[in-house]
């Protein structure tokens, strides 16, 4: 499997972007780069190197993580998330169903 990338932007990227990979199923790393420090919003790119088990069900988890976060749930904000799938397919997850994000786990 390719690796798959969400860059995840907001006030809370940083720790939304831990919880992301916090998930059950899925394993990967992320980085802030480098020009974020220079701008008020913070920014993160997760990418997810393996994921174990039904992609339906982590996609499922996908979304719940990001409607938390834009609904202030989980005590943070995020402003936007894409993601970008292995084929370079993009997908912003604003109004995205879980089979959107099948599609791009799937590639």
């Amino acid at each position: 499997m390719a690796d798959i990338q969400i860059a995840v932007e907001g006030e809370n990227a940083v720790f939304a972007t831990e919880e992301l990979l916090a998930i059950s199923g899925i394993s990967g790393s992320y980085t802030t780069p480098d020009e974020t420090e220079r701008e008020a919003t913070v920014a993160t790119v997760a990418t997810i190197v393996g994921i174990v088990g039904g992609t339906m069900a982590i996609a499922e988890q996908i979304r719940k993580w990001y409607l938390e976060y834009k609904q202030h749930k989980s005590g943070g904000t995020i402003s936007k998330v894409l993601i970008v799938g292995k084929n370079g397919e993009r997908l912003l997850l604003e109004g995205a169903t879980a089979e959107q994000i099948q599609r791009i786990l799937n590639g």
